[in-house]
């Protein structure tokens, strides 16, 4: 009975620190993203510290356009007319995304070189991607 209680109480205790380590933390999301970005487009000290903040900021802009479209898709309207608006809407927000796209990298290019940025941009995808593959990889 004692080795069971024991046993049970070992497993719940590793469940626990196992579980713990799969949490996403947004800062060190952030910090791996920076990390990478800068090792493969190969970005000095001084452009990393002008580049990143502008990164962060486009970032969390583009977040509350991305809540919104979330949030458009929650629910189907219930007539033709509320699913055409919807639409509407959507593509409206993915448009608004492209411009803040299209306004930081221009004041990106402001702090760093072309070959630079469009290595950064490259970079940041890449990351995206292996980071996905990672968390499907997870759940099987």
């Amino acid at each position: 009975m004692k080795r069971l209680v024991f046993l049970t109480f070992f497993m719940m205790l590793f469940t626990f620190s196992v579980a713990q380590d799969k949490k996403f933390s947004p800062e060190k999301f952030e910090a791996d993203l920076a990390e990478y970005i800068t090792k493969e487009a190969k970005l000095s000290d001084e452009e990393a510290s002008k580049y990143f903040p502008l990164l962060r900021e486009m970032h969390k802009k583009q977040r509350c356009i991305f809540k919104k479209k979330r949030n458009l898709g929650k629910e189907k309207p219930n007539s033709e007319e509320g699913c055409a608006a919807a639409i509407r809407e959507r593509d409206k927000l993915e448009l608004e995304l492209k411009q803040l796209e299209q306004c930081y990298h221009k004041k990106m290019l402001h702090v760093i070189s072309a070959s630079k940025l469009y290595d950064c941009i490259n970079a940041e995808n890449r990351f995206h991607r292996k980071i996905m593959k990672g968390w499907q990889k997870g759940k099987r």
